[in-house]
C-alpha cells in the first residue's frame, strides 16, 4: 500500500509539472514568437532600406544618425540593467547555480527592446540566446508569482529556457537537449518532463506564426557515400581546430573594446556604424546569416566568394558580439560552420571531382562540428540541426564530425564557450551565504568515484548535507553505510550562494581519487 500511495503521489507530481510547464511554455512561445517576428519584419526592411540607399546615398548620413540613436538607446538599457548584455546564456546558467540574481520583469522587457533593435537592424548577432533568456525569465517570473519552492523555481527556469529556444528555431527537442546536456549537464526526470513539455507547447505556437517549414531548410540533399566518411575526419579536425580560435578571440574581445576608450554600455556605437558599409555591398546577406544557408543550399558559390564571407562574418560577429549587445552567437556559428563545410566541399568538387551535389551535405555536417567545437555540446548540436535543416537521414554523419571536432578541440585545451563567458562574468565573485537554502542534484556517473562509494567514505564539503538519493522513480534517506551507484541523483541541501563551489569540489575531489587509485595501481 505505500509504494502504491508513493507511485500516485509521483505521478500526480509530475501531471502538476506537465500543467505548469504547458502554461510557461505558452507564455515563453508568444513572447519568443513576438521577438522573431519583430526582428524578421525589420530585417525585411533594413534590406529595402539599403537597397534604395545605394541609390540614395544623400541619405546615409542621417541614416548613421538614425543608427546612432538606437546605439544609445541600446546602451542606455544596458546600462540600467547589464544583466541582457550578450546571449544571456550565461546569465541564466549563473542563476540556476545561485551565482546571480535576476530581476526577471526588467530583463525579459529591456531584453526584447535591446534585441529586436541589436538583431533587426542587421549586426551579426543570433536571436536564439536573447530567446532563451526570454523564455528562462518566463519561468522566473512564474515561479515569484507561484512562490514556487528553489528548487521549483529552478525547473520553471530552465523549462522556460528549453521553450525559448524551441520557439526561436522550431526545435523542441534541441531545448530540451540544450538544458540538459549544456545548462544542468546531468538527466533529471522533473526537469526534462517539465522541459520538454514547455518546447514542444512553444514551438507548437511558434508553428502557429512561422508554418511547418523548418528554419534552414535544404531540400534534395543525398545521402553521403560511404567512400566519403574518411574526409569526415578531415573535416572534423579542420572544425576543432577552428573553433578553437573562435573560442581564444571571442574571449580576448574585452580587451580588444577597451582600446575604444567608450563606456562600456556604449561599446555598439562601433558595430552599429560599421554595419551601414556592410550592408551596403551585402544587403542580402544581414544578420545571424540564416539567408546565407539556405543560398548555400541552393546554388554553388565560387571559393572566393566563400572564403571572403567566412572572413566578412567572423570578423564582424566578433565586433557585434564583443560591444556587449543583446545578442547571440548560436546562428552566427552555425553560418559560420556552413560557410566551412561549404569551403571544404568547393575544393573536394574543383579539385577531385566531387559531385557539387555533395558541397550541401558537408557545410550541414559542418554546422553541428563548428558548433559542438565551441559550444562542447555535441547531442544539442546534432539534433538543433537535423531539426533546423529538416532532415534525419544524416545522423552518421553529423555524429562523425561533431565528435572528431569535439576532441581536437578538447585536446587543444578549449571549454564549452558558454562556461567561459560564465566565469569572465563571475570573475572576482566570491560565494556568500544568502540565507536561502536550496536542493541541488548532484548526478552520479560511471567515471565517478562516488560509484559503489558507501556515504561515510568520501570527503563531502563542509558547506552541504546529503539528505537523499534518487534512484529511478524512488527515493533513499541516506546513512553512512548507503553505497551510491551509477545513475543515482544525490540530493543536496546547501545554501544558494553555495552551489557552484559545491559541485565544483566534489567533482575535484572524485577526480583527485581516481589519479590516486591510478597512482598506486602503476606503483604495484
Amino acid at each position: 500500500m505505500k509504494n502504491e500511495h508513493e507511485i500516485k503521489r509521483l505521478d500526480s507530481t509530475k501531471v502538476i509539472f506537465i500543467l505548469k510547464g504547458i502554461l510557461i511554455g505558452a507564455i515563453a512561445g508568444i513572447i519568443v514568437s513576438l521577438f522573431r517576428l519583430l526582428i524578421e519584419e525589420m530585417m525585411e526592411h533594413m534590406v529595402t532600406l539599403y537597397l534604395w540607399l545605394r541609390g540614395n546615398p544623400v541619405w546615409i548620413i542621417p541614416w548613421a544618425l538614425i543608427m546612432l540613436v538606437c546605439a544609445f538607446i541600446v546602451g542606455s538599457l544596458i546600462k540600467s540593467e547589464p544583466n541582457i548584455k550578450g546571449s544571456g546564456i550565461p546569465q541564466v546558467e549563473g542563476t540556476l547555480q545561485g551565482e546571480i540574481k535576476l530581476k526577471w520583469f526588467s530583463v525579459l522587457w529591456k531584453k526584447f527592446v535591446g534585441g529586436v533593435l541589436s538583431v533587426g537592424s542587421g549586426l551579426f548577432l543570433g536571436r536564439e540566446g536573447p530567446s532563451i533568456q526570454l523564455g528562462a525569465m518566463v519561468g522566473q517570473g512564474f515561479s515569484e508569482y507561484t512562490k514556487a519552492s528553489t528548487s521549483e523555481k529552478k525547473i520553471f527556469i530552465s523549462s522556460g529556457a528549453a521553450a525559448g529556444l524551441g520557439a526561436a528555431f522550431n526545435a523542441p527537442i534541441a531545448g530540451l537537449l540544450f538544458v540538459i546536456e549544456e545548462v544542468h549537464h546531468h538527466f533529471s526526470p522533473l526537469i526534462w518532463l517539465t522541459s520538454l513539455t514547455a518546447a514542444l507547447t512553444a514551438n507548437l505556437i511558434s508553428l502557429n506564426f512561422f508554418g511547418l517549414k523548418p528554419v534552414l531548410f535544404i531540400a534534395n540533399v543525398p545521402s553521403l557515400p560511404l567512400k566519403y566518411y574518411g574526409l569526415l575526419i578531415l573535416l572534423g579536425i579542420i572544425l576543432g581546430i577552428l573553433g578553437y580560435v573562435y573560442q581564444v578571440v571571442l574571449l580576448s574581445l574585452p580587451q580588444l573594446y577597451k582600446r575604444s576608450h567608450l563606456p562600456e554600455h556604449l561599446y555598439g556605437i562601433i558595430p552599429f556604424l560599421l554595419i551601414i558599409p556592410i550592408a551596403l555591398f551585402f544587403p542580402h546577406y544581414l544578420g545571424g546569416g540564416n539567408q546565407i544557408v539556405l543560398s548555400i543550399g541552393e546554388q554553388v558559390f565560387p571559393l572566393i566568394v566563400l572564403i571572403s564571407l567566412f572572413v566578412l562574418r567572423f570578423i564582424f560577429s566578433m565586433v557585434s558580439y564583443g560591444a556587449n549587445l543583446p545578442g547571440g552567437i548560436f546562428l552566427p556559428i552555425l553560418t559560420l560552420g556552413a560557410l566551412i563545410g561549404a569551403i571544404y566541399g568547393t575544393i573536394l568538387h574543383r579539385w577531385f571531382g566531387m559531385d557539387p551535389m555533395l558541397i550541401r551535405d558537408f557545410a550541414i555536417f559542418a554546422m553541428a562540428g563548428y558548433f559542438t567545437a565551441i559550444g562542447k555540446a555535441p547531442l544539442t548540436a546534432i539534433i538543433l540541426v537535423t531539426e533546423m535543416v529538416g532532415n534525419i537521414t544524416h545522423l552518421m554523419p553529423l555524429a562523425v564530425c561533431s565528435l572528431t571536432a569535439y576532441v581536437i578541440n578538447d585536446l587543444l585545451g578549449g571549454n564549452p564557450i558558454y562556461e567561459s563567458l560564465l566565469e569572465r562574468l563571475l570573475n572576482g565573485h566570491l560565494p556568500s551565504i544568502t540565507g536561502n537554502k536550496t536542493i541541488i542534484e548532484f548526478p552520479v556517473t560511471a567515471e565517478s568515484t562516488l560509484d559503489g562509494t558507501m556515504v561515510r567514505d568520501f570527503n563531502w564539503p563542509k558547506e552541504m548535507l546529503l539528505i537523499s538519493i534518487r534512484r529511478g522513480s524512488s527515493e533513499i534517506l541516506t546513512h553512512g553505510d548507503t553505497v551510491m551507484k551509477v545513475g543515482d541523483l544525490l540530493m543536496i541541501l546547501t545554501d544558494e550562494g553555495y552551489t557552484k563551489k559545491i559541485k565544483t569540489q566534489i567533482r575535484e575531489r572524485s577526480d583527485a581519487a581516481i589519479a590516486k587509485i591510478q597512482d598506486k595501481k602503476i606503483k604495484d
